[in-house]
């Protein structure tokens, strides 16, 4: 691999890009794509490789590429460093995910009950702001609070994440729906949220919510029909 190849990987890395590197396994030839000089079938190739998130060798014209996905590493965004986090955390981590855990309340938000987790003690509209939720992003607010629920997920509407999840009943969520509706978000907008949050596996207690919450996060993500709602 050229030694601007791995330059320009590793930004797309840090910059949270997804690219895909292609290799022409005949003559050597190499693209990070997307890339203006590489050919559209090349492009098409590695938009299905990336999508899928898999390493692929695709042949165009009679070559064959080796096509290799960087996909940004997936992200779990909690609003609320409350017991069910406690819960979701470790889990998530075991699927690969980054965490960061978003909560002003001192209290709640302490390393001590999150040790080695990324937080942010600062209201969510500011925090979710700084961290720019992209494709790879799932964010969940557990708060049961307006004050902090509502403007979470506000943001996190504006923003592309794969996956939108509240904790809350029905009934709490239809109020919320109404307010979001207030602030400007259409029908196609709010059905983005997964609420009540998790998948309906009867989960009773708050380590079995959580696995449900993450079980429907990686449901989403890798497009499984238990994901799909009416």
């Amino acid at each position: 691999m050229r030694i601007s190849t791995i330059a320009a990987l590793a930004e797309a890395k840090r910059q949270r890009h997804p690219v895909a590197l292609a290799k022409n396994l005949m003559d050597g030839t190499e693209f990070l794509l997307p890339a203006p000089a590489a050919p559209l079938a090349l492009h098409e190739a590695a938009a299905e490789a990336l999508r899928r998130d898999h390493t692929v060798t695709h042949e165009i014209d009679g070559v064959l590429w080796f096509i290799e996905a960087h996909n940004p590493a997936p992200r779990l965004i909690l609003v609320g460093a409350v017991h069910i986090a406690q819960h979701l955390t470790p889990f998530a981590i075991a699927a690969g995910y980054e965490v960061t855990i978003i909560d002003p309340r001192g209290a709640f938000a302490t390393a001590a009950r999150f040790p080695g987790i990324a937080i942010l003690a600062e209201w969510p509209g500011p925090a979710l702001a700084a961290l720019r939720p992209d494709a790879a992003t799932a964010i969940v607010t557990l708060t049961h609070d307006p004050k902090l629920d509502d403007p979470a997920l506000d943001a996190a509407l504006h923003s592309a994440a794969f996956y939108i999840g509240a904790l809350g009943s029905r009934k709490t969520h239809a109020a919320r729906l109404q307010r979001l509706a207030e602030r400007g978000h259409g029908a196609a907008a709010l059905h983005r949220i997964h609420a009540p949050v998790g998948l309906a596996i009867g989960a009773s207690g708050q380590a079995e919510i959580a696995l449900s919450i993450i079980a429907e996060i990686i449901a989403t993500r890798r497009g499984s029909p238990l994901a799909t709602r009416s």
